[in-house]
């Protein structure tokens, strides 16, 4: 399966390396380098680069390229999600996951990893197993494995680890017993000058937190379930059940984990928001042209907008531009023409507008077309599917080219 293991920075540095089945040189990372190399940027470097006697499968997450190294063909997307699973552990062991966090914890991250493959062959990836295994580190424990020459790694096996439920450890108790579930959901949509969509898909996962008592059976439905495709489930749900009821039947892990990755393509459904009004003009045989963009709401449900941000790629003829925003702040790189403006939150009473002239270079021939307006916000406790009920949410939206977020918290109590 997996012989090696390499963690690559941004700068092309390999800054941690970790083999498990024989020892892989450095060199095979060439390929990785010159792939690189040929990407405009760091996301479009391709998954799965073949090599004379390798294929290294990687993954960009926290400015880091997590590269594994393997010598015969394996289904893809199982090695990828196994290093996505390596990123979410570092995430959920350490709070973050960046470069300097992991060179300060460099003996439990390697820790981890062992226990995480067997000879190449992913064994323990729940969390609540892990944290069994190798304990989390913390300053005391930092101390006392210093002064004393202890490591991390547990005295006993995972009371669960060898049952029939691996992802859940026996014995759990809690005086007070809840689970909560957030429905986080993102779209991604293009909107027409007229307000038209023109496309949009929704991208929803499901985050739970359970803390309860025993061995729980839990059971979770939707208001419309046959709107979902592309499910991806965590190992704890009854798949037998999903697919003949449409219901979530599970005996939950112990703490946070995912309980559900979703797709939503239905266009009819995807109601955006926002609405986004502009007048961007370009003189023929004049050094000015003209800017102006307002921002409101449009369906909201009653819920307020917030974290609004507008990012747009003005043409290269644009040398500079004086605005004037009636609430936020904004800048303008010359270098970069990207314009940015930081709104806020908005007032449905008063509408934001960022209006002005631009400086344009003389000689310049007119833009063929007016730049694509980037539009990016939060909104409280809502959720755009309509999965499930709102009560403690989180969401963001993009319009005219969007990414949208969102998250609707149920919260079930077992007295």
């Amino acid at each position: 399966m997996i012989h090696s293991l390499f963690l690559i920075n941004s700068s092309g540095d390999i800054f941690l390396e970790k083999h498990w089945k024989s020892v892989v040189s450095r060199s095979v990372c060439d390929y990785f380098f010159e792939a690189q190399e040929r990407a405009t940027e760091a996301e479009n470097v391709p998954p799965v680069i073949p090599t004379p006697h390798h294929y290294l499968l990687s993954v960009y997450r926290h400015k880091i390229f997590f590269v594994a190294v393997i010598q015969t063909e394996v289904p893809p997307l199982f090695v990828i999600e196994f290093l996505h699973r390596v990123v979410d552990t570092f995430q959920d062991y350490f709070g973050v996951c960046s470069e300097p966090v992991i060179k300060d914890n460099v003996v439990v991250v390697y820790e981890v990893l062992e226990e995480m493959l067997d000879n190449g062959f992913p064994l323990a990836t729940e969390s609540n197993i892990l944290k069994e295994l190798i304990k989390p580190p913390t300053i005391l424990r930092t101390v006392v494995n210093t002064i004393t020459g202890s490591t991390n790694v547990g005295d006993q096996l995972p009371t669960g680890q060898l049952s029939v439920v691996p992802w859940r450890r026996t014995g759990v108790k809690y005086t007070n017993n809840e689970a909560y579930f957030d429905v986080i959901e993102e779209i991604d949509a293009i909107i027409d000058k007229s307000g038209s969509t023109i496309t949009a898909e929704i991208q929803g996962v499901i985050d739970a937190c359970v803390k309860l008592t025993g061995m729980p059976d839990l059971t979770l439905s939707f208001m419309n379930p046959r709107l979902l495709d592309d499910v991806s489930f965590h190992p704890c749900v009854r798949f037998k059940r999903w697919e003949s009821e449409r219901i979530l039947s599970f005996i939950p892990p112990d703490g946070n984990f995912r309980l559900l990755s979703y797709h939503v393509s239905a266009q009819n459904l995807v109601a955006i928001p926002v609405y986004v009004k502009h007048n961007i003009s370009f003189r023929d045989s004049s050094s000015h042209g003209r800017f102006e963009i307002t921002v409101g709401p449009k369906q909201t449900m009653g819920k307020t907008i917030e974290g609004v941000t507008v990012t747009s790629q003005m043409p290269k003829g644009v040398l500079n531009m004086s605005l004037t925003p009636s609430q936020g702040t904004h800048t303008f790189d010359p270098v970069t023409k990207m314009l940015s403006w930081d709104v806020g939150k908005i007032n449905p009473q008063k509408l934001p507008s960022l209006k002005g002239t631009m400086s344009l270079q003389a000689g310049a021939s007119k833009p063929d077309e007016n730049p694509t307006i980037n539009l990016q916000f939060k909104i409280q406790q809502l959720a755009i599917s309509a999965q499930a009920p709102a009560d403690d949410a989180h969401q963001s939206h993009a319009a005219i080219v969007q990414t949208h977020q969102g998250a609707s918290r149920i919260a079930l109590q077992r007295r």
